[in-house]
């Protein structure tokens, strides 16, 4: 404004000036003429200096005149624009006043480029930053899509001078409103607090813009799904459905189905619902569907509200089939898990018990109706302390949160326990991944004390061998000495230290091959040590090595692989069964010639005693002899009894011999065994009359018939009697008894007498044994051995008991039928086929 006024001062000033220069110069030209015209001498120079010094006087003077007034017009002007300037700072103020109010904000671009204006404030509500910096950084206190739309809309302005009108949203959940103009060429935006109506507005805008979004993403998930979705409106039609629900109902696409209506519920289905429904709006139901002509399992979830209704039907067929699969499991694994002998005990992630099987309930002795109320873990260890079943502690608290520790640890923890009585348990707490624990309680009692056993049973068996006579090497499966005794070292001088090296027994044979050299024996021995075969023989042999040592080996597969190798020194025993196998050679020699001599003796006498025997009978015969007085009578009765027992003896000596010679045969028909045993006792009781003895006869009477050679049967029982008679007391009983065993006969003889002393019984059946009576001595001693041999040649068995003092039994078994015997022998069948029975044990 001072320009402008100084610019309209100058030249009036500039005017006045060369007014008063103009009249001093003509002031002057006038005085100088005047000067000239009264003769006066006046040159020109000093007349033009004169007036050159008036024109700068007045030139100065008009000068000094014109700045005062110029200075008064100037300081009336000042004044004039100090007020002005006044007025207009006090509206600048009032208009940063206005603009700075708290409900809206001016953001300003200058036209140089310069940082743009932030002038003004947004309410608190806004949460707007008040510096210009954070300001600009829309997206920090905008949401991304409001800061987004804005940077586009205020580019456009800035650039093309576009104008806009914004409602954008805060991270603070409030709107403002945002309107960007251009003033003068110079781009500006103003933020404004929206007004009530106005932010609610704009609220239920953004909340319908959130709500479609939603529904459009919700859509096109359901759209997505493999699960039919459908919606209904008021009026109970299909409103809206997926293609999963197309595809059940087979229609071609949504459109078709919800044009015609196809139902993915039956009725039954729909009543349900309908049923359900009167309980609650939500309706969960499990139903079975036919879908593509199989049935599905589905659960059915379908939700009412005011403007309809809305389903979706969920396959759990699969679903259903892994339930059922684990529930078969789970009673599958409890059962295994009871039948176990370790305790197992399965506590949840409330750690409340769920779990238990029966070995835990009898280890611990705790109540089953306890145990069913599903006890928490610490109930269930407090339970156990108080019954004095867990060990002893020093800081029970620290122990038992040690224990639970498990709950929170992702791997295995293990804990050992020796209880007071006795028992140690190794127990396991296993973490679930779900959470909860497993706890397995495993009583390794017996296996710790098999361990103690079994490292004591291995020094002691290290010991032995180290201790045995024998030479023991234990060879690997990969053929290398892993075991050996000083035994072995010494019989075969080897260096120990050597062996120490476990070598392979190809090395282990070369060493014993310098003092024994036999490769076959060798490679024998090799093979069975390292061969591959799948059936692992054992092997044994001889070894006479040079230095006249006789050893006998063999191998023994062991179940790991390895093979065990012994060497036993039988060089004592070898010369002393050499001279037994010499004398026991000698001795059967002998024995041969026993029998062949008493074999020939006693036939050679049979003759002479049947010939004493016949002129017996005819001296006793006083018919051809004549009369006989009573001592003639006494001694042909005594020649008589004597030579037929002395015959007796003879025919049983013969029988003995045949059988040893094996050329006994029985003459094999149908015995009716009680007419036998009848016989038997008919030619028994002249002795039983003579010694005041009383017979006891028991027979089955459905003993039925034996196949067997009825002469040898009543030779037996003739035997069996005598011997009962003979050793009895007057006035005792003797007993023969005959049973139906199956398909056999048993067959007793016992008596009352005096009975055979323990130390004698297995003496009874030798051939010659005998035995005192009393005063008297015994028979021949080969009553019981011809019994022993005849009823073991009929396939049958003898056994004698007896008490000294209380009497004997003998009991014979004979088989229905003998062994070997298919038929009986006809009478016109070759006598050589009939059937030897050889005795037991040949």
């Amino acid at each position: 404004m001072w320009g402008r006024r100084g610019r309209r001062i100058l030249p009036s000033l500039h005017g006045s000036t060369t007014k008063l220069a103009a009249a001093a110069l003509g002031w002057a030209a006038t005085t100088g003429h005047a000067l000239a015209a009264e003769g006066g001498v006046v040159s020109t120079h000093q007349i033009m200096l004169t007036a050159s010094m008036i024109g700068v006087i007045a030139v100065a003077a008009a000068s000094a005149v014109g700045m005062m007034r110029a200075r008064t017009r100037a300081e009336a002007e000042i004044a004039a624009l100090g007020a002005d300037n006044a007025d207009l700072k006090a509206r600048v103020e009032r208009a940063e006043a206005l603009l700075d109010a708290d409900d809206q904000l001016i953001l300003a671009w200058s036209a140089s480029g310069e940082p743009p204006l932030l002038l003004g404030s947004l309410g608190a509500e806004a949460a707007a930053p008040r510096s210009r910096a954070e300001f600009l950084a829309f997206g920090a206190w905008l949401v991304a899509s409001s800061a987004g739309d804005l940077d586009r809309a205020m580019g456009a302005l800035r650039e093309r001078g576009t104008p806009f009108d914004l409602e954008l949203a805060t991270r603070s959940g409030t709107h403002i409103e945002a309107i960007g103009r251009n003033a003068g060429g110079r781009p500006y935006v103003r933020f404004t607090d929206l007004t009530a109506e106005r932010r609610m507005h704009a609220e239920l805008g953004e909340r319908h813009r959130r709500l479609v979004a939603d529904v459009e993403a919700m859509r096109a998930l359901f759209e997505a799904m493999p699960n039919p979705v459908w919606q209904r409106g008021l009026d109970g039609r299909l409103a809206w459905v997926n293609p999963a629900y197309a595809q059940a109902v087979d229609a071609v696409d949504p459109d078709q189905a919800i044009e015609q209506g196809l139902e993915l519920l039956d009725g039954a289905g729909r009543k349900a619902i309908a049923q359900a429904r009167a309980d609650s709006l939500a309706v969960d139901l499990r139903l079975p569907i036919v879908v593509g002509g199989r049935r599905v399992t589905y659960d059915v979830v379908d939700v009412a509200s005011p403007q309809g209704e809305a389903g979706i039907a969920i396959d759990v067929s699969t679903l259903e089939q892994a339930q059922a699969e684990l529930r078969r499991t789970i009673d599958f694994h409890a059962r295994t898990l009871d039948q176990l002998a370790t305790a197992v005990a399965i506590f949840g992630a409330d750690k409340r018990l769920q779990f238990y099987n029966a070995a835990f309930r009898a280890l611990w002795g705790l109540d089953t109706a306890f145990l069913e109320s599903s006890p928490d873990d610490g109930a269930v260890i407090d339970r156990m302390r108080a019954a004095r079943k867990l060990p002893e502690q020093a800081d029970w608290r620290s122990w038992k949160r040690d224990l639970h520790a498990g709950y929170t640890s992702l791997d295995a923890r293990e804990h050992w326990w020796h209880l007071p009585d006795g028992q140690t348990l190794r127990v396991i707490a296993n973490p679930h991944p779900q959470g909860g624990v497993t706890y397995v309680y495993e009583n390794v009692t017996e296996k710790i004390d098999l361990e103690k056993r079994n490292n004591a049973l291995t020094r002691v068996q290290r010991e032995t061998l180290d201790h045995l006579s024998e030479g023991v090497v234990v060879f690997g499966s990969d053929g290398r000495l892993r075991l050996f005794n000083p035994a072995f070292v010494s019989l075969w001088k080897l260096d120990e230290t050597a062996l120490d090296e476990r070598p392979h027994i190809a090395e282990v044979l070369l060493r014993l091959s310098a003092i024994h050299d036999d490769p076959a024996t060798w490679n024998r021995l090799k093979v069975a040590v390292t061969g591959l075969a799948d059936n692992r023989d054992r092997l044994s042999g001889t070894i006479e090595r040079r230095d006249g040592m006789v050893l006998e080996y063999a191998s023994v597969p062991l179940p790991d692989g390895a093979t065990l190798v012994t060497f036993v020194n039988v060089t004592d025993t070898v010369n002393v069964e050499r001279a037994l196998v010499e004398k026991n050679e000698a001795l059967e020699e002998a024995d041969h010639i026993k029998t062949d001599f008493v074999g020939l003796v006693s036939y050679e006498l049979r003759s002479p005693l049947t010939n004493i025997v016949g002129f017996s009978h005819l001296l006793s015969d006083q018919a051809l002899t004549g009369p006989l007085n009573d001592k003639q009578r006494d001694y042909t009765q005594h020649i008589m009894t004597s030579s037929q027992a002395l015959m007796a003896i003879i025919d049983d000596i013969l029988d003995l011999a045949t059988i040893d010679a094996g050329i006994m045969r029985l003459e094999l028909t149908e015995v009716d065994l009680a007419v036998t045993i009848a016989g038997a006792v008919e030619g028994i009781k002249d002795r039983l009359a003579a010694d005041d003895l009383r017979l006891v006869t028991d027979v089955d009477g459905d003993l039925g018939l034996v196949v067997a050679d009825e002469k040898r049967i009543r030779q037996v029982l003739f035997n069996l009697l005598s011997n009962a008679v003979s050793f009895s007391t007057a006035g005792g009983t003797v007993t023969i008894t005959a049973k139906r065993q199956g398909e056999a006969v048993a067959v007793t003889v016992a008596d009352d007498g005096v009975g055979i002393p323990r130390e004698q019984l297995q003496q009874v059946f030798e051939r010659f044994y005998t035995r005192r009576r009393g005063p008297h001595r015994g028979g021949a001693g080969l009553g019981l051995s011809i019994v022993k041999s005849f009823v073991e040649l009929h396939g049958g068995t003898v056994s004698i008991t007896s008490v000294e003092g209380r009497g004997t039994e003998v009991v014979c078994r004979l088989p229905r039928t003998p062994l070997g015997l298919d038929r009986l022998p006809r009478p016109n069948d070759d006598a050589d086929a009939e059937p030897i029975l050889p005795l037991a044990g040949e």
